[in-house]
């Protein structure tokens, strides 16, 4: 590469996620930019199937002593970890999407007369109680973990920017401003906050933090062979 390109994470990588920027002669700046607290109560559900959309919510679960009795009900969840991390506890998943706007559809149209409980955090889009409530599906939605922004001053200069969550780009953005920085989303609803900034953003094809890891490196590899 021509250039070495600073990268700056709004999470704090695994190790085997660090590498791959670190292997591609990347620096790295890295700060969690929202900090989860997950809820300890009893955990209860009367209706037919559960509803996960973020890996956040099943380890809030899995952290109640009484999980165990929600494993005879069946999931519906958000992402391929949410689903491995689910079944890695004895959870039987029915089918996993990408994004809630392709889960939320689905359940309408081939689950209307069922009902659901929907574990969330404090900050979830709108997009599936509105949706539900309007096609008058019968749900309740439990609230089991909390996000609360961490904003912090970044004072190196970076040429592009990682985000993973919509909450994550508001906290970033107390702080720090986005100028000339390319913004490598995770998914369609972060990409929709980050456009409230700026037109420089790159969306990962899959919605996993390796692939917005891999679509950073891609990008910077083509921009410098330039």
């Amino acid at each position: 590469m021509k250039n070495k390109i600073r990268i700056l994470s709004t999470k704090k990588l695994l190790p085997n996620q660090k590498q791959f920027l670190l292997n591609a002669n990347f620096c790295l700046v890295e700060a969690d930019f929202i900090k989860i607290d997950y809820q300890k109560n009893k955990i209860e559900s009367k209706y037919d199937y559960l509803i996960f959309t973020s890996q956040n919510a099943v380890n809030s679960i899995l952290s109640n002593e009484n999980f165990e009795d929600l494993k005879e009900k069946k999931c519906f969840c958000v992402g391929k970890k949410t689903k491995v991390l689910l079944e890695q506890n004895g959870f039987q998943v029915l089918q996993a999407f990408d994004y809630v706007e392709e889960l939320t559809p689905f359940l309408i149209i081939n689950y209307s007369q069922k009902t659901f409980t929907f574990f969330s955090g404090n900050l979830r889009q709108d997009t599936l109680p509105v949706a539900f409530q309007k096609a008058a599906i019968i749900f309740e939605e439990k609230q089991v973990y909390n996000t609360s922004l961490t904003p912090k001053k970044i004072n190196n200069d970076v040429d592009g920017i990682l985000f993973f969550s919509p909450s994550a780009v508001q906290s970033y953005l107390i702080e720090n401003t986005i100028s000339n920085e390319i913004c490598f989303c995770i998914g369609t609803t972060t990409a929709k906050e980050v456009e409230k900034t700026t037109k420089n953003i790159v969306i990962a094809n899959q919605p996993t933090v390796e692939n917005v890891i891999i679509q950073s490196i891609n990008y910077f590899k083509k921009e410098n062979s330039k």
